[in-house]
């Protein structure tokens, strides 16, 4: 069904690691360190700035995948891995885009599943990598046939 998208990718797009944005998504997810929004704590970190938290690449914009249009309901969220080669640091800027790694589907006891690896990347700006994210999306019999009317 979708096994002709693997390994196509999106565009790199831009974005910033934003102070603010950083400490609004630490206060959301319960996790103001202050490593994350105290300034002087940054300073005094091992860093010499703050950081963002683990988790903040889930806000970035990684572009659209030319092709694949996945339906903006009814999708699950299986898991999602996030490997770094370093902290995100605040205020700089980062190319993000996003790649299919691998499609395979499973019967289940209501239908055929479908589940769709998407790695999403972040590297600086002379194209050395800072993080990958792998993510599994779910996609049940009832949003498969969604798909193909």
């Amino acid at each position: 069904m979708l096994s002709q998208f693997i390994g196509h990718a999106s565009g790199k797009v831009r974005n910033t690691v934003e102070r603010g944005a950083v400490k609004k998504f630490a206060e959301a997810i319960g996790d103001p360190h202050p490593l994350f929004i105290d300034e002087e704590a940054g300073k005094k970190s091992r860093y010499g700035q703050n950081i963002a938290p683990p988790t903040f690449p889930r806000v970035f914009d990684y572009g659209t995948i030319p092709g694949l249009k996945l339906p903006p309901k009814g999708l699950i969220h299986g898991e999602q891995s996030y490997h770094y080669e370093r902290p995100l640091l605040i205020g700089e800027e980062i190319e993000c885009y996003a790649q299919v790694k691998d499609y395979y589907e499973k019967q289940g006891s209501q239908g055929k599943m479908s589940f769709l690896v998407i790695n999403r990347f972040g590297n600086d700006l002379d194209g050395k990598l800072i993080f990958k994210v792998e993510q599994v999306i779910i996609i049940t019999e009832a949003v498969r046939r969604e798909m193909t009317v």
